[in-house]
């Protein structure tokens, strides 16, 4: 009888232990989208959880191509014309921290607060 509830109970732990596992870590991380329209960043400024970890979405509506780009943060991604592209940061602690759209940085200029 132990013999035939094992495969039961080892599939049971296969799919719920996962799940368990990664539910307080998925619960930790913020998304925050980020709009490039008219070469410019909507919103200019974004606030995100200090001490968190965060997925930048950027959502490049214009038709050429972007690159975000923050020295502070450490991070560069092209985001090609009408298409989305992720950035994780963090975690990160509060301060403020510049980015830049540098195909455009006359226009697209942006900063990212952790509070």
């Amino acid at each position: 009888m132990i013999r035939r509830m094992l495969p039961g109970a080892f599939a049971a732990a296969v799919f719920v232990l996962p799940l368990v596992v990664a539910g307080p870590a998925a619960a930790e991380e913020a998304a925050q989208t980020i709009v490039i329209k008219d070469h410019k960043f909507e919103p200019a400024t974004v606030e995100v959880p200090a001490g968190k970890r965060v997925k930048l979405v950027i959502d490049n509506r214009d038709g050429t191509p972007e690159e975000f780009e923050s020295k502070d943060l450490r991070r560069e991604k092209v985001i090609p014309g009408n298409s989305k592209g992720s950035v994780w940061v963090g975690p990160l602690p509060k301060g403020e921290y510049a980015f830049v759209g540098e195909f455009h940085e006359d226009t697209a200029k942006g900063r990212l607060i952790a509070k």
